[in-house]
């Protein structure tokens, strides 16, 4: 069997839709038209009312007691070309503002021109003007209230009759005419659908070929389509950017192991050849070496193990403060090392999470923050205990990160200052291996950070 191309399906479909929603409208607009139109203008005028009371409480202020006068009276006769009838009260009924006194002729002429129109299209509807009182509240308080007047259950402007009338012969003279550009207009709209979805095809296409640097550029004016659009190009985006931090990931690997092998080569093969001889510090230097090559491993094999078991998560109640506590005082070295000023600030409850993957979390941020903040520098890691969620918060006044170096830091082997290396920098996996934890305790984790004034880490744990 033949396949249809999407154009001509999407066409021969809207084209059907069209010809059988035009008919249907055709012959049972006239039927439910007057009926639906009532309920609407019924609807409309309790959304009005609602609105009005919502405006009117909007113009008391509480500090001062007063009422906005002025606004109440624009709104008030606004209102009253509208068909409603409005008197505003204070608590204990003293008048704020009332149409009738404002203007009792232009009420009466708006009062008998609604119920004479009423009355004469619709005589047996037995309607007139009612009156509902509405407490005016700010928040909790009650500040006022407002009387109401209208003609009920629902009344219609000539606008309004002028409208239905008009829409009868409209809705008869728009379905023949529709009906001969039903085929027409379905053709147009697969063409304007499948036109942006073949473009997506072929980029997709490119991009599985390698060509991550394609983007589609126009718009389609659609917005489901634009969404498509839009996730094509992320994904070329990040397959780009992913791409670079494959190579950027070969070289610095590379790199990390060349200088260390080399070093070890070049002292062993001149302690065999006897160039040198095997003393404490020259064994001492190659071990030195291998250490670094073996922490390089040790984080590899850790961020894999993170990201790899990332859902098997040995969920416990821990006390947060206690696990900060204990790592603050593991770090007690560096921090007298460095004169730091480390405070920990907040209480929080105990939350369910994985206690050893966390305590790295905070392991990670304080060692960067140890590492990157100046001597005699300061140190602030704080609780913040809500009912939905726990926020870990670190903060520093150390040297900062480069705005644009932000979106970045989370990636693997991603250094912002790229002139460091392992001995100062450190791999660039701490910060993935944070990212990827607190994911997979579906959390997330945000960063602030200024030149020479500091850097500030979230991290936002939910409670279970």
């Amino acid at each position: 069997m033949k396949k249809k191309s999407l154009k001509t399906q999407l066409s021969l479909a809207i084209a059907l839709v069209v010809l059988i929603t035009v008919a249907l409208i055709s012959v049972l607009s006239n039927i439910f038209i007057n009926k639906k139109f009532k309920d609407y203008i019924a609807q409309q005028q309790k959304q009005q009312t609602e609105d009005l009371v919502s405006s009117l409480s909007q113009q008391y202020n509480k500090w001062t007691r007063t009422w906005n006068t002025d606004f109440i009276h624009t709104i008030g006769m606004y209102a009253l070309y509208d068909g409603f009838i409005i008197k505003v009260y204070e608590n204990d009924g003293a008048s704020v503002w009332d149409a009738e006194l404002h203007d009792m002729s232009l009420c009466t002429q708006v009062m008998a021109d609604i119920s004479k129109r009423m009355q004469k299209k619709y005589p047996r509807m037995n309607g007139e003007f009612t009156t509902k009182e509405y407490k005016l509240k700010q928040g909790k308080d009650e500040v006022g209230m407002v009387s109401i007047s209208y003609y009920g259950p629902y009344f219609l402007s000539e606008n309004d009759f002028k409208f239905l009338s008009a829409l009868n012969t409209i809705l008869v003279s728009i379905g023949s005419v529709s009906l001969l550009f039903a085929v027409y207009i379905g053709w147009m709209l697969a063409r304007k659908i499948s036109g942006p979805i073949t473009k997506t095809v072929k980029m997709t296409t490119e991009i599985a070929e390698g060509n991550y640097e394609i983007r589609f550029s126009e718009h389609t004016g659609t917005k489901e389509l634009d969404a498509l659009v839009s996730s094509i190009n992320n994904l070329a985006s990040s397959l780009e950017k992913q791409e670079g931090i494959r190579k950027q990931l070969t070289s610095d690997v590379s790199h990390e192991l060349r200088t260390p092998l080399t070093t070890i080569g070049t002292h062993i093969e001149a302690m065999i050849e006897g160039v040198w001889e095997p003393t404490t510090e020259r064994l001492k230097s190659c071990y030195e070496e291998i250490n670094r090559i073996t922490n390089l491993v040790k984080d590899l094999e850790q961020l894999a193990k993170v990201e790899n078991d990332n859902l098997k998560l040995n969920i416990t109640s821990v006390n947060i403060l206690e696990v900060i506590d204990t790592i603050k005082d593991n770090f007690e070295t560096e921090i007298y090392n460095k004169s730091l000023d480390v405070s920990v600030i907040g209480t929080a409850s105990t939350i369910l999470v994985d206690k050893e993957r966390i305590s790295q979390v905070i392991i990670n941020l304080l060692s960067n923050a140890i590492k990157y903040t100046p001597d005699f520098g300061k140190i602030v890691i704080s609780l913040e205990d809500y009912e939905t969620n726990l926020v870990i918060q670190m903060k520093d006044n150390g040297i900062g990160i480069p705005e644009e170096e932000l979106p970045f830091i989370f990636e693997r082997f991603y250094r912002a200052d790229k002139s460091r290396n392992r001995r100062t920098g450190g791999a660039g996996i701490g910060l993935a291996i944070v990212k990827s934890v607190v994911h997979s305790h579906g959390g997330k984790v945000e960063v602030s950070s200024k030149l020479e004034t500091g850097t500030v880490f979230r991290v936002i744990l939910p409670r279970k």
